[in-house]
């Protein structure tokens, strides 16, 4: 009792009975108990720990040391697994363990790789506007609004899904996102949330080209409470919209994923001269690293560039300088 006392007052006193605990058992209690895990990260995790993290499942929270960390991602990252998922089975795991520091099972975080939960993302596909207008033409006509929102209003899968019919005002060409579309891997339930961030609630100024397609869509497919729907007149599914566009695709010779659209979205935004400011309100990106990912050069963008500084060095004058030109 003296060394407890003792180890307390020195702040070194470790809970030896919630330190004995499987770690398998203290990540699935973490989920349920957790109010800040969602549902589809809570499922997230459930597969990747039955998936990835197999080796750890008996290890008491005490034993998982540095060295067992390591050599647990070692194993991982040369069998097939995917990368993402592997990042996020580590982003889990030091959760877990900081959770188990913080309750006094564990002195420290084992997890102690460099990068090891870093989702490092690969160069995305942008499809021209030539691009988009043939993935426009072969796609089936009830997602071409769809495909043309994603890419020249940058929206997001979820937020097409979750978009109100109510909210998309053709006279002030907006279209105001106020809920995201959740849909569940590994069964069929799907529900509408709030987004992520505040930032994610936005109004969005819908491109004047594509207003007759975002009208035409209203006219002949929308629902009288959301602006996709199905056949039958439920919620449209995500996946429905990414089969279409992967037939589409594949017509066109397009390698991007639907989600590359809205990558595209932001990129030609910003050679419109979209400052970092203006991308994360059309995006709805919290931070700026966030929009920053989106950020790429155009191409022929640098040749312009070096066109206007011709027209700086004629006239003398920065001043002259014609708008829309970001640096990065």
């Amino acid at each position: 009792m003296v060394k407890i006392e003792t180890d307390i007052s020195r702040g070194t006193w470790l809970d030896d009975g919630a330190g004995r605990q499987r770690f398998e058992d203290y990540a699935k209690a973490y989920l349920r108990d957790n109010p800040e895990v969602g549902l589809r990260w809570e499922e997230t995790c459930l597969r990747n720990l039955r998936l990835h993290m197999v080796d750890l499942h008996d290890v008491p929270l005490v034993a998982m040391t540095p060295v067992v960390v390591r050599a647990w991602h070692k194993k991982v990252m040369a069998g097939k697994g995917g990368r993402t998922s592997i990042a996020q089975s580590y982003r889990f795991l030091s959760t877990v363990m900081n959770c188990a520091v913080r309750e006094r099972a564990v002195a420290s975080n084992p997890c102690q790789i460099r990068g090891a939960g870093a989702d490092r993302a690969k160069e995305r596909a942008i499809a021209t506007p030539a691009v988009i207008e043939q993935l426009v033409a072969a796609i089936t006509p009830r997602y071409r609004a769809a495909v043309l929102m994603a890419a020249w209003c940058e929206l997001r899968r979820g937020e097409l899904c979750g978009l109100l019919t109510d909210y998309v005002d053709l006279d002030s060409a907006t279209a105001w996102v106020l809920k995201n579309r959740v849909e569940m891997l590994e069964s069929d339930v799907a529900f509408d949330k709030d987004p992520k961030t505040a930032a994610g609630r936005r109004p969005i100024a819908i491109p004047p080209h594509i207003l007759p397609y975002v009208a035409a869509h209203r006219k002949k497919w929308a629902g009288t409470e959301r602006f996709f729907v199905s056949r039958d007149g439920s919620p449209m599914r995500g996946n429905a919209i990414s089969q279409a566009f992967n037939r589409a695709k594949k017509k066109v010779g397009f390698t991007g994923t639907f989600h590359d659209l809205r990558h595209t979205g932001q990129t030609l935004a910003a050679a419109s001269g979209a400052t970092l400011a203006d991308l994360k309100n059309r995006a709805g990106h919290a931070s700026d690293q966030a929009a920053s990912r989106y950020l790429h050069m155009v191409a022929g963008r640098d040749r312009e560039i070096a066109i206007r500084l011709s027209e700086i060095a004629r006239s003398g004058d920065a001043a002259k300088l014609p708008p829309g030109i970001v640096m990065h």
